[in-house]
């Protein structure tokens, strides 16, 4: 039995998200019912990334596995009164729309609560319910530009780099599902629901917040390395260089004992920790000429031996074909209404030591409100 088996979420969410937070809590066990737009639905349906599949977006299929879709015009009475009655079952309410929409339509946390006072609520913003920033769109690259942490990527004479991910939406869905979880264990306790907010921007905030605090407590602004830079506060020798055959990747550690184990003599005079970092890129330069006289394996052959910490730098392809990624069984198939396969991943959380796995696919739009209709006497 998965441990969230019996609890029932209204997803009310679009794009990535909200419904990345509704997607775990599915994976746990929660029946999750996606409210979406008739004839249009969830905006993400249309967001193609190249690959469409059964005439929805691929990135649509992977984030909304899992789900039942319900349509509603929110707008329209009749249907905003069945909506009524899903929340007084609900357990768990997801949104992130702009502040007030929600408000606007009736379903606010303050009107839903009237109805069923154990309901908790999990609402995302981006930049949070007040200031000047509230009205302006909450989107991933724009909360990446605005929280600095573009100038965390890339070498010192690019510009600012973004992730090539939508980090602050997928980081912000995992912090929603941390909330909503508490308020679950909370309600469990002492029979009460609760409010959980989070926006984009303080996320990504928190996910920073290792070289954040340096700055805020006297530390220098962010400086990146001009050579192979990896991260703005760390000495050399961190970065990803390049070999003979392909690239390597060195953490922290010891830049003269580095010099020991790559025959590499010009390192021997970097004895100060200190200078690690204050002759990052004179270290690095040496480095990057050294490591090309030698292919990867053959480096790694050395410093692995050795416990100095350092990787291969895989593509996905040779992460897929290697045994030490086989044996975490990460990958699922899930099997579509019009037989198509989709490969995508599995919840990467384990309980009991049971890998949570589903093979429930992405609903088409609507498939399940006459089911949920009935189901719930609407």
């Amino acid at each position: 039995m998965k441990p969230l088996e019996g609890l029932l979420v209204l997803d009310f969410s679009q794009f990535l998200s909200g419904p990345s937070a509704a997607l775990r809590l599915a994976d746990m066990g929660a029946r999750v019912i996606k409210v979406e737009r008739p004839g249009i639905g969830d905006g993400c349906r249309a967001l193609s990334l190249g690959v469409d599949l059964d005439g929805d977006s691929l990135l649509f299929h992977t984030i909304n596995r899992n789900k039942e879709s319900y349509t509603a015009d929110l707008k329209e009475k009749s249907d905003l009164q069945n909506i009524m009655k899903l929340v007084g079952s609900a357990d768990v309410l997801i949104e992130n729309f702009r502040p007030g929409v929600m408000e606007k339509l009736g379903l606010g946390y303050e009107s839903v609560c009237e109805i069923n006072p154990k309901l908790v609520y999990g609402r995302i913003t981006g930049y949070g319910v007040s200031g000047p920033w509230k009205e302006k769109p909450g989107q991933d690259l724009l909360v990446q530009a605005i929280s600095g942490l573009t100038w965390l990527n890339g070498d010192a004479a690019q510009p600012p780099m973004p992730f090539g991910l939508a980090v602050a939406d997928m980081l912000t869905g995992a912090y929603l599902t941390q909330g909503i979880l508490a308020c679950l264990v909370r309600r469990s306790v002492k029979g009460i629901g609760g409010l959980v907010e989070v926006s984009l921007l303080e996320s990504i905030m928190d996910f920073q917040f290792e070289v954040f605090t340096t700055y805020l407590n006297g530390g220098p602004a962010p400086r990146r390395s001009e050579i192979n830079s990896a991260h703005a506060y760390l000495g050399a020798p961190y970065g990803i260089y390049e070999t003979k055959d392909g690239y390597l990747a060195l953490a922290m550690g010891s830049v003269p004992r580095l010099g020991e184990l790559l025959g590499c003599s010009a390192l021997n005079e970097y004895q100060d920790k200190h200078t690690w970092i204050t002759k990052r890129d004179e270290i690095k330069s040496i480095l990057v000429s050294h490591l090309k006289t030698r292919t990867t394996q053959e480096w790694l052959s050395i410093l692995e031996p050795a416990d100095y910490w350092c990787s291969d730098v895989y593509t996905w392809q040779q992460l897929l074909n290697h045994d030490g990624f086989k044996a975490l069984n990460l990958v699922q198939d899930l099997e579509l209404p019009n037989g198509e396969l989709l490969k995508t991943t599995r919840c990467p959380v384990r309980v009991d030591g049971e890998i949570l796995t589903s093979t429930k696919c992405a609903p088409a739009l609507g498939v399940h409100t006459e089911l949920i209709n009935s189901q719930f006497n609407i």
